[in-house]
């Protein structure tokens, strides 16, 4: 497995196991297996509702907890909600402490909903925070106004929107691009897509591992999400290959600034987004 640097000196997986769209009841036992297959990183969310089934899976692993790396994500505004929510969320959890929390979507009073979350990482509830779909301008406020930078911004990422400008933008203010939905919803146009098809050919690997591995070596942190074992085995499994310079500007070309999950416009900066 890969790391990443955040920029408040502590490491994070480049590749970690998604749960969005997984059913609580469904939760603890897709977690247990990925943390079975080797996953170190397991996102979760307030709005996802299945903080509980990863807290679980996590405790009946039986591995140490400073080995892995828990993300949530807050689904309030302001700082009294915020303040609250993150305590139910550890509680739900059952855990101590979680390794970063994020802003899930920019609201109506999002340097509350940031205050909170400083004030919980400074106390060690939580030894990271940022944002999540926010843009140049939303970043810009939150760092205007607090000393703590948000260590990432987690934004929908594929090979057919590829943030190439936010991406600069991140880098630039040394925020890790992370990427949900990173393989763009499962779209059959993606798995098929000639020059992708092409290059797992050449790689033998799948088109997906592929796609991972093109967004890990522009050192973009990606959660994919499956419960089908064996795909969840194979989207872990892309490190044993690297795709040269010339085969990274192939899968560059492919960038159309397109939205597979329906992005709302409302939400978009000079196509940043």
């Amino acid at each position: 497995m890969e790391n990443v640097r955040l920029n408040n000196g502590i490491t994070a997986p480049i590749l970690g196991f998604g749960t969005y769209q997984i059913s609580p009841s469904q939760t603890k036992a897709a977690v247990a297996e990925a943390l079975k297959l080797g996953y170190r990183s397991i996102d979760t969310a307030q709005y996802y509702r299945n903080e509980a089934g990863v807290g679980a899976a996590v405790k009946e692993s039986g591995l140490p907890r400073e080995g892995l790396f828990i993300t949530t994500k807050a689904m309030t505004t302001g700082y009294r909600a915020t303040k609250l929510g993150i305590d139910n969320s550890l509680t739900e959890a059952g855990l101590d402490y979680f390794d970063l929390m994020l802003i899930h979507w920019p609201m109506q009073d999002d340097l509350g909903t940031y205050r909170a979350l400083e004030e919980a990482y400074q106390a060690g509830k939580l030894r990271s925070i940022g944002v999540s779909n926010f843009n140049r301008a939303q970043l810009g406020e939150i760092m205007a106004n607090f000393q703590t930078v948000p260590v990432v911004d987690q934004i929908e990422t594929c090979v057919l929107r590829q943030q190439t400008k936010l991406h600069q933008y991140l880098a630039d203010h040394q925020i890790v691009h992370e990427a949900w939905s990173p393989l763009g919803e499962g779209a059959g146009r993606l798995f098929n897509h000639p020059v992708l098809k092409d290059l797992a050919a050449k790689y033998d690997h799948t088109t997906a591992q592929v796609m991972l591995r093109y967004l890990t070596q522009r050192q973009i942190m990606v959660i994919p999400c499956s419960t089908n074992p064996t795909h969840m085995a194979a989207n872990l499994n892309i490190f044993d290959f690297a795709l040269t310079a010339a085969d990274l500007a192939r899968v560059q070309t492919l960038d159309e600034k397109f939205s597979l999950s329906g992005w709302p416009s409302s939400m978009t900066l000079d196509e940043d987004y």
